[in-house]
Order: C-alpha cells, then structure tokens, then sequence
C-alpha cells in the first residue's frame, strides 16, 4: 500500500541510500499515481530495522532460499512478502550481512537478540499433525529419483530440528517429544552430538539461554541443491499444500542453487556435516594471495669449515663477493604472492640473517623425501607425565622442545647438548666487556646452566606452546583465559594478554615473528602483536569454540579450525572471512599448510584428513586410515610429504605430490564447488608407524627433513 511505500522511502532517504530509493520509486512508478504491482511491501513481525528489495518485472521466478525471503538472515526482523508469485534473492542479487546495496537490496542489521530470534517460532501450524508433515515429506523424498532422493535427503536434519524446536516453543511438549523419539533415529550419525543437545531442550525455557539454540536460529542451515532437485520439492510442497514445511524452508533454510547435475550421495557426504550445513558457494569466491612472499636478498658467505665455528659465536658475518646465489633463489616474485608491503613485517635483525644462512646451508644438505625415500621418524616420548601433557612444540632450527601441562606448568627441554642458560644478573652484566667478540657467549650465566627450566605462572592446564621464529620468545596459553609470553634469555614470563574471558585453546606466532592468533571458547580467534596488550584483529564468525589457529606461510592469512566442524580463512588485513569449509564431521584439532602455501590439510575427530586447494576454495583430497582424534599434521619441509599423527597412537605418512598433482579443476567443479573424490586413499598412504602406546600430539621436521614426533606414554 502506498502509505507503506512512502514510509519506507523516507527511511531510505533518513539512511542515505539513494540509490536504492531511485530504485524504489523507479519500480512503484511513484512518480506517477499509479503503483504498479512490482513493490514487495514490507510486513513487519517486531520491532527491529526495516529492510527493502525492490524486485525487477520478469524476476519473480523462485530462486535461491524460497518464498517470502527473511533479510540478512535474522528472524523477528521485517519480513518480504511478495505479490502473488514468489520472489527470492538468488545469485544475481545478494542479499549481504553488511549493510551493503547489492543488485537493488538493502539491509541493515544488528545483533539478534534472544526473545526476537525465538518469536519467529510464533506461526505455527496444528501440533498434532507435524508428525504426518514430516513422514510426509520423508515418504516423498524416499521415493524420489536416486538422483534427487541423495540431495533432498539433506533436508531432513534441518527440518527435524526446526519442526522440534517449534513444537517446544509453543509448548506442546507431549507432541515434541513424540517427535522427537519417532524421527531422530533417521538422521545421519555425524548429527548425533547435536541431537544430544536437542534432546535436553524439552521446555521453552530452555530455549532462552541457549547458545547452540540461537547458532542454529540465528544462521541460516544452507543446503547445496541442483534447480531440478529443487523444482521437485517445491512442486510437491505446494501441490500438498504443505504449509508448514514450506514456511519453514523460507524462513530458516538457505537453499544455494546451482545449474546442472545433482551432486552424488558420496560427493554430498564429502562436504556436509557442519553445524550449520555447507557454505555458500559465495563465501569462497573472494581472492586469496597464497603464494610466498620474496625472500630478502643478502649474501651468503661462503664458509670453510674453521669460520663456520666462529659465526656461531655470534659474530656478525663477514661480507664475502657473492660466489653462489643461494641468498638470492627466490629473484621472481610469485604472481600468486601478496604485495611485500601489504601488511607490515618486522625487519629482520643481524641474528635473523645469520639463522636464515644457517638454515640454507641446512637445506643444502636436506634429504629429498619421496615415495621411494621416506623420512626418519625420532620419536620424544614423555614418560611419567602424570601432569598431562596437554601441548608440545619444536623450535625450527630443532634445538628446543616445550610442553605444556594440566598442572598449569611449561616445561622447556634443551635436545642438543648445548644446555639452557639465563642471562647473569644486571650487577654481573655491568661488568662485562661489551666491546669482546663473544660478548654474547659471556651475558650466558654459566651457573643456571640445565637441561631443563620450568615456567610457572598459568592457573589452569596449558593447551597451547609456540615458539617464536628467532628462539628468543615462548607464547602459552591456557584454561586460566590467558596467553603468556615468555622470555627464553631469561625463562620469566614478560606479559601476560588478557582478552579472552573462557579458556584459550590454541596460540601460534605468525612465521615472522611479532604477531600472534590465539583461539578459545569464546568462540572468536585474535590477532595479537607482542607489544600491544589489545588484541589488533578479532576474528568472530565460528559458532563454536575455536579449536586450532595456524598461520598461513606469508603470514597475510590466519586459519581456524572450530568445533563447529568448519575451517576459516582469514585476511589478516582487513580481519574478513576469505574461504569457509565444510566436510568434517566433528571439531577440527589440526591444520598444517603446504610450504608453497596453495594446500591446507585439515584433521578432526573423526579420523580424516582432508586437503584444501586454498587458491579455488575447494576440497581436493580425503585421507582416510586413521581411527581416532587426528592433533598434528606437518607436510616435510620441501611439501612431498604429510605427515599426520593421531590418538590412535600411530603416525601415517601420505604421498602429498600425488594427492595435489592435476587436479581437475574446471568450470563445473567450481561452479558446484567440490571435485570428484578418488574412493580409496590407500594408494597415498606410504607407511604407518605404531608407538607402543603413545597418542601422537605433535609432528616437526627438521631442517633436514627428519621427523619428530611427541608425545606422553598412557598406561591404559
């Protein structure tokens, strides 16, 4: 009605979003009296923030999520209904979170609020019947087309739990109940967790403060279906006259549609199994830069054996005419890589140079890994640690392991010979020659010289150790809501970052130093840098606790490994989410990088790693051998080879070169989004090391390419 147009026009005019009024106006043809018949007009359904799309003449075909479409995502906001056809957004025009103007629809959106995300439950239909609706319905899709029946069997997860929540909320108890018990053996087995906590949810109080609750109410369960497979069903919803359904399919469903071939029951499987089902097929269509970053020119000394001795001193190198380039392998830029510029690193330091020159000398000396030639495994086995150990990690160069305890203890272990030392006290460095050649030999106390220090400070179980690039850092994190930085010239702990309130999971220092993630309960993930107590990203999308952080090779990108069984990419830049991906089917505990930084592999609960191309955003590769919780995951340093390490008590080596090499990606699988999985991953698996009976909670390769292994020895 006209009144609503005019109402909806000044708000327009209030935002300024003139654009989107023109639009508006252009389509009411208000410039004249006539109204025409192409306005949606808005309902509203409570109080919140308005929001418009004006739809085209000749786009009023169904498309995307169905029906009345609910903007932004947020129920208990205005809703759209339509003229008498349906009018939907689809790909051509996004609907978008932000605020945005995208192809004539605007949005504007705030946080959900509890009471308005549950009064969507309001319109319901006759109790007793719901349980016919869904037999229905599950009849229908049984006895499908196979080719339809495996993409609308994804339906019947998210239509169970709304129906059941609905029932609940209008307080029909005796029937939820029924309900519940008569379906909730037909969903798929990797759902089971979340039906643990459903099954709980019998009152309508319940619902109220209940975090799993909300995720599922506020963000829309998207589902991946073929337009045929979807034309079926809303054929058949319409002919049945099968309101209740229907309205639950507009509201709380995103149905992302794409042309061509139903997906297969195994292609489905693949990709399903997050809390709130796969992601939209736009959210990985953002750039990535995933190449490298060029190395820093500089010159390599080329040693004889007698001043190699001294350099390890300390002493800055001597600068020598450069007789090999190996300083400077890398003069191409990759065109895949991000500007050098396009976040600010730390410059490297005189001692960084010298590491980086030992490291290429390394290198030079490193085993070429391969089928044919696997790597040594050294395993460090933690006897006796009745503390329990809760993390472990290696430095680069191999020289020093940490681990971190339930007892709230870090405990640093030196693995060469050369002991750890402090630095003397300041009335004893005052009498030092600062100006000697080994003025860094002698700072070293020789008196608290041990193979072993111990960090206290924590006040809960650590569960997450890093070490900084250049050896001089420690980062920890605990259940106490803290992470720690730690000195390791003095083994005293120099800050602690106060920002998460729960437990933290995970911390890691990017691979230049200076920065770090931590991620925790509170399900968002943080950028830090060592000299700001605030963190300078947060990172919130997960709807659940965030399980594992790495940082991406080039440091420009962050990945989080969650509970609510996705991984996220982000942009360090900017803090945007990049690529979402879905397939596991239970929380994520380990993610490892490919060293050229196009791959991402990926471990969970559920015994499967799974291999990303970062570039594309799709999945490449399911490993499939291990029985139990996968905690590390580390390719070799030259990229051949994986090498996962599981609670199952084994480390498996996988053939990496095989498992990325051509790869078909052509327009069709990235129009849908996944690639056609090889049934059988043996054929990549190299080798399985057992340990006694030891779970496997880290991996490292060494410079040379030799793998460590840790881990603590269970009795049980």
């Amino acid at each position: 009605d006209r009144q609503t147009l005019v109402a909806v026009l000044q708000f327009l005019r209030r935002s300024n979003l003139r654009e989107s009024e023109e639009i508006l106006r252009r389509e009411a043809r208000l410039l004249g009296d006539d109204l025409g018949g192409n306005v949606a007009t808005v309902a509203t359904s409570s109080p919140g923030v308005a929001a418009v799309a004006a739809v085209p003449p000749g786009k009023g075909e169904a498309r995307g999520a169905a029906g009345s479409v609910l903007l932004g995502g947020n129920p208990g906001k205005y809703v759209l209904h339509s003229a008498p056809c349906l009018r939907v957004s689809s790909p051509s025009s996004k609907i978008t979170h932000s605020g945005d103007v995208i192809g004539g629809a605007v949005v504007v959106e705030d946080q959900p609020d509890v009471s308005a995300v549950l009064s969507a439950y309001n319109q319901q239909g006759d109790p007793t019947l719901y349980e016919e609706y869904y037999s229905g319905l599950k009849h229908f899709i049984e006895c499908s087309l196979d080719c339809h029946r495996a993409e609308l069997s994804q339906l019947f997860y998210p239509l169970f739990v709304h129906m059941y929540l609905e029932l609940v909320y209008n307080q029909h108890e005796s029937e939820a109940k029924s309900f519940f018990e008569r379906f909730h053996g037909d969903q798929e087995c990797y759902y089971q967790d979340d039906l643990r906590v459903l099954s709980s949810l019998t009152k309508k109080e319940h619902m109220k403060g209940n975090e799993t609750m909300l995720d599922f109410r506020t963000s829309k369960f998207v589902l991946r279906i073929s337009r045929d497979s979807y034309q079926l069903l809303k054929r058949h919803l319409q002919e049945k006259q099968n309101n209740q359904i229907w309205n639950i399919v507009q509201e709380h469903l995103y149905i992302d549609i794409f042309d061509g071939m139903p997906r297969s029951k195994q292609q489905i499987d693949a990709m399903v199994g997050s809390l709130a089902g796969e992601a939209k097929r736009e959210a990985n269509k953002a750039k990535v830069f995933f190449g490298l970053l060029k190395e820093p020119e500089f010159d390599v000394p080329l040693d004889d054996e007698d001043e190699e001795g001294e350099n390890e001193e300390g002493k800055p190198k001597k600068k020598k005419p450069k007789k090999d380039n190996v300083g400077s392998k890398s003069k191409k830029q990759d065109p895949n890589a991000p500007p050098q510029n396009r976040i600010p690193l730390p410059e490297l330091k005189d001692s960084d140079k010298l590491d980086k020159v030992m490291n290429m000398k390394e290198a030079a000396r490193r085993v070429r890994l391969g089928p044919e030639c696997l790597p040594s495994i050294c395993f460090y086995t933690f006897l006796n640690a009745y503390q329990g150990l809760t993390a472990v990690d290696i430095t680069d160069d191999s020289s020093m392991i940490v681990g971190g305890f339930a007892d709230s203890t870090v405990r640093v272990w030196s693995v060469t010979p050369k002991k750890l030392r402090s630095v003397k006290t300041a009335a004893d460095l005052s009498l030092i020659d600062k100006e000697s050649d080994d003025v860094l030999e002698r700072i070293m106390d020789e008196k608290t010289a041990s193979e072993l220090k111990i960090l206290y400070g924590h006040s809960g179980p650590v569960y997450g150790t890093s070490f900084s690039p250049d050896r001089n850092y420690l980062l920890s994190c605990s259940e106490d809501g803290t992470v720690r930085l730690w000195s390791l010239q003095t083994f005293t702990c120099l800050v602690g970052y106060k920002g998460h309130n729960y437990p933290v999971w995970d911390t890691q220092f990017s691979p230049y130093g200076y920065y770090f993630v931590s991620g925790g309960h509170d399900r968002v993930a943080r950028l830090w840098a060592t000299d700001h107590y605030q963190p300078l990203r947060i990172f919130a999308g997960h709807l659940a606790d965030v399980t594992c952080t790495r940082f991406h090779p080039n440091s420009n990108y962050i990945a989080t490994g969650s509970a609510d069984r996705t991984i996220r990419l982000w942009d360090v830049l900017n803090g945007n989410c990049v690529r979402i991906f879905t397939g596991h089917k239970g929380p994520i505990h380990s993610l490892a990088f490919s060293p050229n930084g196009r791959f991402l592999a990926t471990g969970a609960t559920d015994g499967r790693v799974l291999l990303w191309d970062i570039g594309h955003g799709l999945m490449v590769g399911e490993l499939k051998g291990h029985t139990d919780t996968i905690y590390a995951l580390r390719f070799s340093r030259d990229g051949e080879i994986l090498a996962s390490g599981s609670m199952d008590n084994t480390v498996r080596l996988w053939d990496a070169v095989k498992a990325f090499e051509d790869l078909e990606t052509d327009d069709f699988t990235t129009a849908t989004g996944h690639i056609n999985l090889p049934e059988n991953s043996q054929d990549l698996l190299l080798g399985t090391y057992m340990t006694k009976s030891t779970p496997v909670v880290h991996l490292h390769f060494t410079r040379r390419n030799l793998l460590l292994a840790a881990g603590a020895y269970s009795s049980q």
